[in-house]
Parts: structure tokens; C-alpha cells; sequence
């Protein structure tokens, strides 16, 4: 096992054709989870990956454990026999109406997960990187417990750490995420976040903006560079999106590593499902270095396998590496006979 990751997944409910909630009489079912989706998308390109997490001993603990399998991870799950499943509702819009995610997750089975219930040792045996997100600690104050005591262990396993600091304001402060964040830093040695969570968490990063339709890649290169520096990490990365229009986002990246900047193409991407693009970007970027390529192939590598999970309903992004490395070689949008 060579990725490990640890966090909550949900059951996702979303309207079809574009419907609001209020108009819904039917949903589309899908599982999806920050965690969840790296360790997926890192089976799917080739990595052997394990998720752990909490989960309800029920039918729907059970579909998200399916899900998961099904694309070839190892699920090391504590199940509970009173807890619940979080979910989640996402309604998609069009411009100029935004999507918005509607969360019942309060008092889910991760949620409710304790420090020592989970064997690190066991886990993290022979695997050789760690992923986790800032999710995971703002479900309750025993999850940030649970999530420190995991980055302590794989730091002492000599695991590769890396955390995506996630940040969600409907689950918790700014003020709140900085302070249980900043001192699982010295644990972490790669960095991965977008152009305005590390302001909002950290304060560190460009003025707050009224709208992201047009960003130039330049101004996030000292960002990077000085979270690199303030918090002693190997690698910093940013992702940079573009939202002119909700279905229509261009899509690029960044990675600061050893004081220099290493950048992505910039993609067009027509928008289909823009939920966890972000999560494919880190799969893409951990998969890359755990087969020894460079951070210039890693964040080209990551960015266009992102790019490519705009394209495909659900949180799960459902690519092959071939896909990816055909992207990348400039591949025809003609239809494939």
C-alpha cells in the first residue's frame, strides 16, 4: 500500500437538470469526500491506496464503503452501530446563478471518532505517503485530535505527509481553522490549497477579491513562496481557477518547492462537475512524485488530470493515466471512433 488517506465521505444528492432543491423530486446519488476522492483517483492512475475513516453499519455506510472498492481501495473503516451517514445536497446552478452545497452531516459517524481508536501503526505499514485535509478537523474537536495524533504517526513511520487545507466556511471560522491548523503544520511537508484559502486561514496571500474572472498566476508565486518559508515546507501548491461564467473555468497551477516556482498550462474546461476537482489535483500531484517525477512533470501531470475531472459527474474522478498523458501531448477534441 503506498497512499494512505483519512477522513469522512458522504452520500451526495444532487437535483437533476439543473433543478433547485425546492423544485426536486428525484436525486442523483453519488459518494464523494476530499479524502475519499484522492485515494480514488490515485487508484484509478495507478497507486495502491488505502482510505480510512468512520462510518455508520448501515446501508448507506455500506454504499460508501462499495463506492470506494469498487475503484480499488482498501477501506479500513471502525463502524458504529448508533451513528449516521453525513450528506450532502449540491445544487447545481448556471451563470449567473452559482452552485451551493447544502451539508447535514452534524453528528456523523467520523464526526464522532476518538483519539487511540485507530491502530496508526497497522495502517501506515509499508505505505510510503500520508493525505489528509482540513476538513477532516473541523468536524469536531475529537476529529482534530484524531487528525493530529494521525500526522504524528505518520511523521515517526517516515511517511511523505501531505494536506490540503480545504477550507470550508460553513463548517467553521476562519479564526477557528487557523487556530487548530497552524500547529499541525510542523507535521506536514507538502502544502496543497487554492488562491484564497491560505488568506482566509493564514492571512497570507492576495487581497480579497469580488469575483475570480481573470487571475494572473504572478502575485500567487510570493504566496507560495512565503508559506513555503514561514512554515519550513518541502513543497507548496496552489491551484488558480478562473470562473467567467459557472460552466466555463480555466484551470492552472502552481508548486513552490526549494525556493523556486514551477508552473501548469492553463486549461479551458467546460464544467460538467467541478466538485472534486481539487481533490484529482492532489491525487495527480502525489501520484506523479511517488513514481520520482520532478515537481515541473508532477504539477503538469496533476493539473491535467484536474482539468479532466471537470469534465465528469460526481466527486469521483474517473481517469486513467493514458488519459491523462494524452492530455497532456495536446489530445484532439474530435470524437474517438
Amino acid at each position: 500500500m503506498d497512499l494512505v488517506t483519512f477522513g469522512e465521505a458522504m452520500v451526495r444528492l444532487t437535483p437533476p437538470a439543473f433543478q433547485r432543491l425546492e423544485q426536486a423530486h428525484s436525486f442523483d446519488a453519488y459518494v464523494g469526500g476530499g479524502e475519499l476522492n484522492v485515494a480514488v483517483a490515485a487508484s484509478r492512475l495507478g497507486v495502491a491506496s488505502r482510505w480510512v475513516s468512520r462510518l455508520p453499519d448501515n446501508a448507506l455506510g455500506h454504499m460508501i464503503a462499495n463506492r470506494a472498492r469498487e475503484q480499488g481501495v482498501d477501506v479500513r473503516a471502525e463502524w458504529s452501530a448508533d451513528d449516521r451517514a453525513g450528506l450532502y445536497f449540491a445544487e447545481l446552478g448556471a451563470a449567473p446563478r452559482a452552485s451551493s452545497v447544502l451539508y447535514d452531516r452534524a453528528g456523523s459517524a467520523m464526526s464522532r471518532i476518538t483519539p487511540g481508536s485507530i491502530d496508526w501503526a497497522s495502517v501506515f505499514d509499508g505505505a510510503r505517503w500520508f493525505h489528509v485535509s482540513g476538513i477532516t478537523p473541523a468536524l469536531s474537536d475529537s476529529a482534530a485530535k484524531v487528525t493530529a495524533e494521525a500526522l504524528v504517526a505518520a511523521k515517526s513511520a517516515g511517511l511523505t505527509v501531505s494536506y490540503d487545507l480545504n477550507y470550508r466556511s460553513k463548517l467553521w471560522s476562519g479564526e477557528k481553522a487557523r487556530a487548530v491548523q497552524e500547529p499541525l503544520m510542523e507535521h506536514v511537508d507538502i502544502l496543497m490549497t487554492t488562491e484564497e484559502d491560505t488568506r482566509v486561514v493564514f492571512g497570507i496571500g492576495i487581497e480579497a477579491r469580488d469575483n475570480y474572472e481573470h487571475l494572473d498566476s504572478e502575485p500567487y508565486d510570493q504566496v507560495a513562496l512565503s508559506l513555503e518559508q514561514q512554515f519550513g515546507f518541502r513543497a507548496v501548491a496552489i491551484t488558480l481557477r478562473e470562473n467567467p461564467l459557472v460552466w466555463l473555468n480555466s484551470w492552472s497551477a502552481i508548486v513552490a518547492a526549494g525556493g523556486r516556482i514551477h508552473r501548469a498550462p492553463r486549461y479551458e474546461v467546460e464544467v460538467v462537475d467541478r466538485i472534486g476537482a481539487g481533490d484529482a489535483f492532489c491525487a495527480g500531484l502525489i501520484v506523479s512524485r511517488l513514481e520520482n517525477h520532478d515537481w515541473d512533470e508532477a504539477v503538469r501531470f496533476a493539473t491535467a488530470a484536474s482539468a479532466l475531472k471537470h469534465t465528469i459527474p460526481g466527486d469521483f474522478c474517473l481517469v486513467t493515466s493514458s488519459e491523462v498523458e494524452n492530455l497532456l501531448r495536446g489530445a484532439s477534441l474530435r470524437v474517438s471512433r
